[in-house]
């Protein structure tokens, strides 16, 4: 996959910002529909732009897939990383951020939508790993370096590993409901709450000093 390197003039504005809004919405269904097959021609007609405009905001279909994703993942998961930083900020207590953040990660992450788009991202990795790359570092990976300093602040708590312990508390809260929503289920509201403040507990508790 090749995403336009050029470094033409992108339109800027208000109207232009909500063109290229709308050309995002428009192919974000497009690609869920028919994956990259999707025809730009089809996506222009749905945002109500010519193929030209799509061009002038996007260089490339390729480029545009790579949009939808980010633009996704931070309608997904911006505003719970935005509030978990000012929670850090504020000296909130690490568990109360911990569980927070985990339910936003569940509320943007297990949805239809994005759960079709992760599988085609998964289908289509392969060919274009740009998409790979844009699903971390627009996904769950974005808290990982405020998560990694508030935790190696914390008194009481010693974390050898880092990027292990990051990778243990996803598997912990996260990840069961991207393997089930995978199959198109999903787990009811208590089991996920429980789910995600028993996680929170056992993850602290091991990287508790003894």
């Amino acid at each position: 996959m090749r995403v336009s390197s050029n470094t033409k003039h992108i339109p800027s504005g208000e109207r232009a910002a909500r063109k290229r809004a709308a050309i995002l919405r428009a192919a974000r269904e497009a690609f869920l529909a028919g994956g990259f097959g999707a025809g730009i021609d089809q996506i222009a007609a749905e945002a109500g732009v010519s193929k030209v405009t799509v061009y002038n905001h996007f260089g490339s279909k390729e480029e545009l897939f790579v949009e939808v994703v980010r633009d996704s993942l931070e309608q997904a998961l911006g505003d719970s990383l935005r509030v978990m930083c000012e929670d850090l900020r504020g000296g909130d207590d690490i568990r109360e951020v911990l569980v927070r953040t985990a339910r936003g990660w569940v509320r943007g992450l297990v949805t239809r939508d994005i759960a079709a788009l992760r599988a085609l991202i998964a289908a289509e990795s392969r060919r274009f790993p740009e998409l790979g790359r844009a699903w971390r570092e627009r996904g769950p990976d974005r808290f990982a370096g405020p998560l990694a300093e508030a935790l190696s602040r914390q008194d009481g708590l010693r974390i050898p590993n880092m990027d292990l312990a990051l990778v243990q508390f996803y598997a912990l809260v996260l990840y069961p409901h991207i393997v089930h929503s995978a199959y198109g289920d999903t787990l009811g509201e208590d089991f996920t709450d429980e789910l995600i403040t028993t996680g929170v507990d056992m993850f602290l508790s091991y990287y508790r000093t003894r």
